[in-house]
């Protein structure tokens, strides 16, 4: 591994791989963990497996989804920590009732992802939370195109009829 790639390709999605292994994990000093390992190997990973990455980003995802299971399985413990407000600090109506409103909801989802079956629950995060595409997240879950987009709509589906449930969602189409 060279700098250059280091600096370019690896470096700039360290805070995603973090809370990619944070939500995995559930614990900081585990994720934080995690991401010195993945960064670390990679770092040390020959030139000539450097030359055959064609999506760092993917790769990275994968070595931090793999190491974060493994830490669970080390410890023998399940843990979910919940996203930030980073839903409720979007939208900046002006609104303080609106806003709370907002905040709720996003509360709301949150906890019920958190309740999702765990393919569910990382495919729901990478692509609404990490952004990334269905593509790359079957390469990071190492699951075919069609359960990644199977999974997806179920994650929604459950959380949208969860949330119209307890009257805290109305569908912007009524």
């Amino acid at each position: 591994m060279n700098w250059t790639i280091f600096q370019h390709h690896v470096y700039p999605i360290r805070h995603k791989l973090y809370r990619f292994a944070l939500r995995i994990t559930g614990s900081i000093p585990e994720a934080e963990d995690v991401v010195q390992e993945v960064l670390e190997r990679v770092w040390k990973s020959s030139e000539g497996q450097a030359t055959d990455v064609s999506n760092w980003e993917a790769w990275c995802m994968t070595l931090t989804r793999n190491r974060s299971l493994d830490k669970l399985r080390a410890t023998a413990q399940r843990r979910v920590v919940p996203l930030d407000d980073q839903a409720a600090k979007q939208f900046d109506t002006g609104d303080a009732a609106r806003a709370t409103e907002l905040g709720d909801l996003a509360a709301q989802a949150r906890r019920l992802m958190q309740e999702l079956p765990e393919k569910q629950r990382l495919v729901m995060h990478l692509r609404d939370v990490e952004e990334l595409s269905y593509e790359e997240i079957a390469k990071v879950l190492e699951i075919s195109l069609d359960q990644v987009k199977v999974c997806l709509h179920r994650a929604r589906k459950t959380i949208r009829e969860k949330l119209v449930a307890v009257d805290a969602y109305v569908p912007a189409n009524v």
